[in-house]
């Protein structure tokens, strides 16, 4: 401890006994227990070793802290309520004393998170809604309707105050939705769950992957200065979580290095930059947060923890850290041959994929190929074009070629997501009349009309002894095979943030501005860098207002996601991308408009289209300027480079299977255009 040296030793226990009364009368939320303890001289670490020793772990049990925890939140709420009611709107004292109970609403909302995201999350956006609307389609309602779910809570009503037309009707219908949602988390169908230790650990990995991906990034933080303070608040309050959990279920514990661990995380944060622009997000994941992952994840296996929740869909019990390519599954990449195990076979599967992706029999004309727009040697896209040529040269397709690689961690696939599956997506390309320009039935008969096609397929049948014939999905399932093998394949980055390589400066501080000030990732989620975020059973979509041209004299004409599900906010809203190769995939946006990286990060940094003054009122992306600086722009450059991934390069095949019908044999490999 610092500052003890010349007292007595009774003294300088005194003082840290009077020192951790401060801390637990703030109950560790608030950032001035924080600043009064480090101001008294204490270090971080003694700040983190004095809040557990004298007696700052919450005294009630696991499921009273729970319901004590949420009373605290109600109050609270009720109070903020109170404040608007008081206050004169007009007056910029009247919303500023606002914005401070806002503040102190948010910290009692953080103490809760770790439970409330968990156990409701659809309750949750309308407690803390980053949106006012949103039109996801999780994993679990792929088959259904869009639904429209309205956000509501605290951050759009701090973001409401800004509004100069701004009601008290208005933020009290905000706040109280928020109230009413909290009661949600007081039912029965909710709280058993807490009688069992299964939802704890599961809640957990949630908030660890959380701490990953959101909470030091400001996604639902619309106050910069407050997101590492809110961090020390929670991760302090979620200590004390942990140790009512220990002593109402000792037979499950957390391990005693998973505490340590997370003790220094908490250390990590108080020794941390209040700007969270200066906050080292690459050490703390790198350092704290993956490895907490990884020893949560082996309890999870130890304690044989059963799922009963959506949210744990899609996440690999198995995986040991939040980079690992295996950590969620959005895509079955093996189609109709899901149930085939056998190596040599599933390889066979691959090879005879891969020949269909060269041969140009996919198409109407037999002159183009999968290949003709997703280049192997280009992370299989197309980066010589904004947009590839249409079937039969009439014109230019509207959107550009994206990468395949790392496709199968999107849940929607195609830019405005209309399709759920790989296999439907490449069955709309193939039967397209402006990309392939087939036919099932004569794809199909062309196909089986090649000997070793023939003998392939019907080999495979053996393993499916309830699909008696080959049918289109059989060549499409071997074509998604194939290059979905491509997409698990580690980046320099993967190697950094897992400890087993070091980073480039450069890009060491490209990442932490791409999760704080270039507001990056308040769309592009750790670890994909796409738009599924934890607990990755979703595909988000955003209004950036693209331009037609770099002039930026109109904004591109293509809807979207509208086209797909209609409505207000859909309208040119684009599922995000992953940043994975990015380097390598250009041009760039739907419209392939953008040549270069520098000019996308110009586009960001300007505040997308409305920030070039066009007309997008329900764009997503903030429109003022960042005010990024030339360095700062080269590092963002240097962190999505590091994103490049080892994808090996196959040579194209030497030849392509020989058909019945002698006119199929004058294609050539790859097509002709």
């Amino acid at each position: 401890m610092r500052g003890g040296r010349g007292g007595s030793e009774g003294g300088g226990l005194n003082r840290a006994r009077a020192l951790a009364r401060l801390f637990r009368m703030n109950n560790g939320r608030s950032t001035h227990g924080w600043t009064a303890l480090r101001l008294a001289g204490v270090s971080v670490v003694g700040v983190v070793m004095l809040a557990f020793a004298f007696g700052f772990t919450p005294g009630p049990g696991y499921r009273e802290l729970y319901r004590g925890t949420l009373e605290h939140l109600a109050t609270q709420q009720s109070r903020l309520a109170s404040e608007i009611v008081r206050v004169d709107l007009r007056t910029g004292a009247g919303r500023d004393s606002l914005r401070g109970e806002i503040a102190a609403t948010r910290l009692k909302l953080k103490a809760a998170d770790f439970w409330l995201r968990y156990l409701e999350p659809n309750t949750y956006r309308r407690m803390n809604g980053p949106l006012p609307v949103e039109w996801e389609t999780e994993v679990f309602e792929k088959f259904e309707k869009p639904y429209r779910r309205v956000g509501a809570g605290l951050t759009l009503a701090e973001l409401a105050l800004d509004d100069s037309t701004v009601t008290r009707d208005s933020l009290l219908a905000l706040v109280r939705a928020s109230m009413a949602a909290a009661q949600v988390f007081e039912a029965d169908s909710i709280t058993r769950q807490l009688v069992k230790p299964d939802h704890f650990f599961l809640a957990n990995r949630l908030f660890l992957l959380n701490l990953g991906a959101i909470y030091t990034t400001g996604f639902e933080c619309p106050a910069p200065p407050r997101v590492v303070p809110e961090l020390r608040a929670m991760l302090t309050s979620t200590r004390g979580i942990y140790a009512a959990f220990a002593r109402d279920f000792p037979a499950t514990p957390l391990s005693p290095a998973y505490l340590q661990r997370y003790d220094a995380a908490i250390a990590f944060a108080g020794a941390q930059p209040d700007d969270y622009a200066a906050f080292d997000h690459f050490a703390f994941i790198r350092d704290h947060v993956n490895p907490l992952f990884a020893m949560n994840q082996t309890m999870i296996l130890g304690y044989n923890v059963a799922s009963h929740s959506v949210n744990d869909f899609t996440l690999n019990d198995s995986c040991v850290s939040m980079f690992d390519k295996g950590l969620y599954n959005a895509q079955n990449t093996k189609g109709v041959y899901s149930l085939i195990e056998d190596p040599r076979t599933l390889a066979r599967i691959r090879e005879t994929g891969r020949l269909l992706f060269y041969d140009p029999l996919m198409s109407g004309n037999n002159q183009r190929a999968c290949v003709s727009c997703h280049k192997p040697s280009q992370y299989f896209s197309d980066n010589s074009v904004a947009t590839p040529e249409s079937f039969e040269h009439a014109g230019r397709l509207k959107r550009n070629a994206p990468s395949l690689v790392d496709a199968p961690f999107n849940h929607l696939l195609m830019l405005d997501g209309r399709h759920l599956t790989l296999q439907a997506q490449a069955h709309d390309v193939m039967t397209n009349p402006t990309e392939l320009g087939s036919n099932e039935r004569s794809l199909v008969d062309k196909v089986m009309s090649c000997k070793d096609y023939r003998s392939a397929f019907r080999s495979f049948l053996k393993w499916i002894p309830e699909e008696p014939k080959v049918t289109l999905d059989h060549l499409i399932s071997a074509i998604t095979s194939y290059y979905g093998g491509f997409s698990y394949y580690p980046a320099a980055f993967d190697d950094a943030i897992n400890g087993k390589a070091t980073l480039a400066p450069d890009a060491h501080r490209g990442f932490n501005l791409f999760m704080s000030k270039a507001q990056c990732a308040t769309c592009h989620f750790v670890p994909q860098f796409n738009g599924v975020k934890p607990p990755y059973v979703g595909s988000e979509f955003e209004v950036l207002g693209v331009p037609a041209d770099t002039l930026y004299a109109r904004l591109d004409a293509d809807s979207g996601r509208a086209i797909v599900n209609p409505a207000l906010e859909t309208v040119h809203a684009f599922r995000t991308g992953s940043l994975r190769n990015i380097a390598h995939t250009g041009p760039y946006m739907h419209n392939g408009v953008f040549r270069t990286l520098e000019q996308v990060v110009e586009f960001y940094d300007a505040g997308g289209g409305a920030g070039h003054r066009l007309n997008v009122p329900n764009q997503t992306l903030a429109a003022d300027s960042l005010h990024l600086s030339a360095a700062e722009k080269s590092d963002l450059i240097a962190f999505m480079r590091s994103l490049d991934e080892r994808v090996p390069v196959e040579a194209p095949p030497a030849k392509l299977p020989r058909s019945s019908r002698a006119e199929l044999n004058r294609r050539r490999i790859g097509g002709e255009y």
